[in-house]
């Protein structure tokens, strides 16, 4: 059911592209931004990992650079049953992680040097266990897709409002209707961003559940949610953009206010700490 979610709500997200290209240019538009979102789409299955990864300036990093590293993620791999992802580490101090990768054999987590030097063993387990759960539930695949779609939704809302601007006009020549130019530059973008929110969450509850199986210590997991909460609402990480927001394990722009946090991508972390106790208490 969550893989047929994930394929519902990414609909509906190449169909607003198509609803923004029809408003703009009619069928041909459409059409257009149908042949967009199916190469986007194509582009972002073969080169997910890549994009995100130099988005962040993460830098690939050998068993010989981290070998403790690797020995952690080895076993908590054994105890997910997939096989070892790439392992690279972002530059900045700010805690935080996100998983990536078009499958189970072409998969990748990242983590940050802050996420490194803040927890200890056990909260570091937890968290990569969260992103492992993600490999092996195929959340990696979707939700760069969804990101990668949301971020072209905006840019081309953008292009709309200097279209306006400009006195922009439909495929006849005649001025744009106004109703359609409002659902382009407004209501697309919070459309977008809503569907991602719908994706984003029920997944990362699935996600604490299934890291708190494969590394067997719920509550290590639950204490480094509530830190990187604590770190994320004071700092806002280094290149972070609210269509990636929801790959990350605590929402990067925690600290941004306004329309940046009305819709967040990630459920409370409250809320989230909450269900991995009650996790805890029933292993026990």
């Amino acid at each position: 059911m969550n893989r047929v979610k994930s394929v519902i709500l990414l609909t509906l997200l190449s169909v607003i592209l198509m609803a923004i290209g029809g408003a703009f240019g009619g069928r041909s538009g459409a059409f257009t931004m149908l042949l967009v979102s199916f190469g986007i789409n194509f582009i972002t299955y073969w080169n997910c990992d890549k994009i995100v990864l130099a988005q962040y300036d993460a830098k690939y990093v050998s068993p010989q650079d981290v070998p403790e590293l690797y020995d952690l993620v080895g076993k908590l791999c054994q105890n997910a049953k997939i096989p070892m992802p790439k392992l690279y580490v972002i530059p900045t101090d700010v805690p935080n992680a996100f998983a990536t990768g078009r499958n189970v054999n072409h998969a990748a987590v990242a983590i940050t040097e802050g996420l490194l030097s803040r927890l200890n063993k056990d909260e570091l387990a937890g968290v990569i266990s969260h992103e492992l759960s993600h490999i092996r539930h195929h959340d990696t695949l979707i939700m760069t897709l969804a990101a990668s779609i949301a971020s072209a939704i905006g840019y081309i809302a953008q292009m709309a409002q200097w279209f306006t601007i400009f006195g922009g006009r439909d495929e006849n020549g005649e001025r744009m209707n106004p109703v359609a130019l409002i659902v382009t530059i407004v209501l697309a973008p919070l459309a977008a961003t809503l569907i991602q929110f719908a994706l984003s969450r029920s997944r990362e509850y699935m996600a604490d559940a299934s890291g708190a199986e494969i590394s067997g210590k719920p509550l290590a997991l639950a204490s480094a949610l509530e830190k990187l909460d604590n770190y994320a609402h004071h700092v806002v990480m280094p290149g972070a953009k609210p269509a990636t927001s929801g790959l990350f394990i605590i929402n990067p722009l925690s600290a941004v206010g306004g329309i940046e946090n009305l819709f967040s991508t990630h459920p409370s972390t409250a809320d989230r700490v909450k269900r991995l106790r009650e996790i805890a208490a029933r292993m026990h």
